[in-house]
């Protein structure tokens, strides 16, 4: 299991797939699978029965897309950008943008 740059909140764009283009932000990561749910991204319909308070019907919820077929959006450009760590001048770790420089975490 690998170390992943991505985190939960991350504005992300999809580079390949169906998908391809959809941006949104991340809901969940699967750090053993590398995998990922986006909002909006990778959406299949299931159908579910009724039960005590539940309607049933057809549900749309998103599935995972793996961590290769994503990427950051850079917070200046709004483009796909690669991240890499740096640390700051009071010793935290953060990570950042490699297209702008900007720092991503808060």
């Amino acid at each position: 299991m690998r170390k992943l740059k991505i985190k939960k909140g991350d504005s992300v764009v999809v580079i390949s797939g169906r998908d391809k283009g959809k941006t949104g932000e991340v809901l969940r990561v699967l750090p053993a699978e590398e995998r990922v749910v986006v909002q909006g991204v990778n959406v299949a319909r299931r159908p579910t029965r009724p039960r005590m308070g539940d309607p049933g019907g057809i549900v749309e919820k998103e599935l995972t897309i793996h961590i290769s077929n994503i990427a950051h959006i850079d917070p200046q450009s709004s483009r796909p950008t690669r991240i890499g760590y740096k640390f700051l001048d009071d010793g935290r770790k953060v990570r950042f943008a490699r297209r702008s420089g900007e720092v991503i975490d808060r």
